[in-house]
């Protein structure tokens, strides 16, 4: 049996996410510029290299992967490897399959995610006002997303909002948002913006809307109460008494939540960055497509990049500048 994947600080890593595209259907505010220059087509892993770095992977004992973008569903013949990872599934080696989406092409494919193994979803949604989000997202209309989310619980999909905290833009929304899942049960988790690439002549502080914050305006509505809950991620979670909801909040800026990082991330072009916020990385395209019969190399490359796993990253907003930014955008790493 291969080794387990432990980084230097005795975190076991068993949760990788898998950008399978760059290309997005919209072009949010805060994570691209309007007019983006993507990766050429050659440089992406093919579906049938995703599976076998992904397979890789799994047999190292990572037990969760979420597939990311830009968006994952504008990616060509997709399915075909969601229905690869199933046998994963099916072999009980892989605990969940899912993803994170804009929910643009939920309409379409819910059935076939669900078919294939996919619980549970994320739909990144920041406001429920349909001119403020075509303004945010610049390309999105609200509709065809409602109606994705619409379809994917009628699959039987469980689905989680991610609204990323802008101030100006969604803080008057918080209780409507929060009724709105609550009324279709829905958990939801509030995220930080993270300085990430340039997006043109937004402002990175005039967007910055802390957690703190945005858990003190939960209490002017309801009861809250601290969740002991920990996933090994970035998320930490209080309960609305008067709904039964669990909220997360995702705190990159205001709180590092390092200690217990589990997760490794890989962009469609092969590189695995050991940490959102820092920008080593390593390539683990070229042992890919330079062993084609061996997966040995693939592995070594893997296991001395997780002896490189930093303790963690360093984001900072309390001194009025934007510490820490990454030159990459979020597109490229995926969410």
């Amino acid at each position: 049996m291969t080794a387990p994947l432990i980084d230097p600080f005795a975190r076991a890593i068993t949760y990788l996410r898998v950008s399978v595209t760059d290309r997005c259907d919209f072009r949010c505010v805060y994570c691209m510029s309007e007019n983006m220059t993507f990766l050429p087509k050659k440089d992406l892993l093919t579906l049938e290299e995703l599976d076998r770095m992904c397979s890789t992977f799994v047999r190292m004992g990572v037990e969760k992967l979420r597939i990311t973008g830009g968006e994952p569903l504008v990616r060509r013949d997709i399915m075909t490897f969601f229905n690869g990872m199933t046998r994963h599934l099916e072999s009980g080696a892989l605990r969940e399959l899912t993803l994170t989406t804009n929910g643009s092409q939920l309409e379409r494919f819910a059935d076939q995610l669900f078919a294939a193994g996919v619980r549970r979803v994320n739909v990144s949604l920041d406001t429920l006002d349909d001119q403020k989000f075509a303004d945010i997202t610049r390309w999105g209309r609200l509709p065809q997303v409602l109606r994705g989310i619409d379809a994917a619980q009628r699959a039987g999909l469980r689905i989680k909002i991610n609204a990323v905290a802008l101030k100006g833009f969604n803080e008057e929304e918080l209780p409507r948002i929060t009724e709105w899942c609550a009324e279709r049960g829905m958990d939801l988790t509030w995220i930080e913006v993270m300085p990430m690439g340039d997006i043109g002549n937004e402002n990175r502080l005039g967007q910055y809307w802390s957690l703190k914050d945005v858990r003190a305006e939960y209490e002017k509505h309801y009861r809250v109460s601290d969740l002991a809950e920990r996933t090994g991620g970035p998320a930490r979670y209080v309960r609305l008494e008067e709904t039964g909801q669990k909220i997360g909040f995702i705190t990159p800026l205001s709180h590092n939540f390092c200690e217990s990082c589990n997760r490794v991330r890989l962009t469609c072009t092969g590189e695995l960055y050991m940490c959102l916020g820092q920008e080593d990385m390593a390539d683990l395209r070229k042992p890919l497509r330079d062993h084609p019969e061996s997966e040995k190399p693939l592995e070594d490359a893997i296991r001395a990049a997780i002896g490189l796993k930093p303790k963690g990253h360093d984001f900072d907003y309390s001194r009025q500048t934007v510490d820490g930014r990454m030159s990459r955008h979020m597109s490229h790493t995926g969410g």
